[in-house]
């Protein structure tokens, strides 16, 4: 008697219902998966992942409580072999970076779910590692390019947070000038107009959190 192999077990997580509704839609007319929970942050993720041992886990980057990122590291502390895809509204190429070096399998646009949902959950069951070809081009765009330093990092965050130059070299016990030459040094390195530009590219590559 042939016996149906058994559905792919699959997690949810995300901060929005929307798009766990969306995703349930997508796999209830797929016999060969199966959502068997789903959770709205990083620390209902992993109480989550212990009650079901899903085969695949999708996980949402950026959430309040716990993010995407904490949870698949907590979640693989004890589960080295968890399958987990990131999902994420960017192609921020610093956070596929960590996603994976941290030991995501996948890394999938929210905005392509419809177009590559299906085929990402079975190539990441079958053991392989898949990122959207969208977030597969930002990686090689930004991979060659000069990475911030830490020092540059801070000063790219308080400027997003609306500071002055002043402001910002009090905060971090540095003169104005290296202040200034810090900015430039950032607006070069990311191609940006000017400081507000340099914030939005900071925030949309995954380099400072919004």
């Amino acid at each position: 008697m042939n016996s149906l192999p058994k559905p792919i077990r699959i997690l949810a997580v995300d901060d929005h219902a929307l798009l766990r509704k969306g995703i349930a839609m997508i796999l209830a007319n797929h016999p060969d998966m199966k959502l068997v929970a789903e959770a709205s942050n990083g620390r209902e993720a992993v109480e989550q992942y212990h009650a079901h041992r899903p085969d695949v886990t999708l996980m949402d980057l950026q959430m309040p409580e716990m993010n995407g990122l904490d949870a698949m590291i907590a979640i693989r502390s004890e589960f080295p072999d968890a399958r987990i895809i990131m999902l994420t509204t960017y192609a921020g190429d610093v956070q596929v970076l960590r996603a994976m070096k941290v030991g995501a399998r996948g890394y999938l646009l929210k905005t392509l779910l419809d177009k590559e949902l299906l085929e990402t959950i079975r190539a990441v069951h079958a053991g392989k590692k898949t990122l959207s070809a969208e977030a597969s081009f930002e990686l090689a765009e930004h991979a060659t390019s000069e990475a911030l330093t830490p020092g540059e990092i801070a000063v790219l965050r308080l400027i997003a947070a609306g500071n002055a130059n002043k402001q910002i070299a009090d905060q971090l016990s540095i003169t104005e000038d290296t202040v200034k030459g810090r900015v430039k040094s950032i607006l070069s390195k990311l191609g940006a107009n000017d400081r507000t530009h340099a914030a939005m590219i900071g925030v949309k590559r995954g380099i400072i959190q919004s």
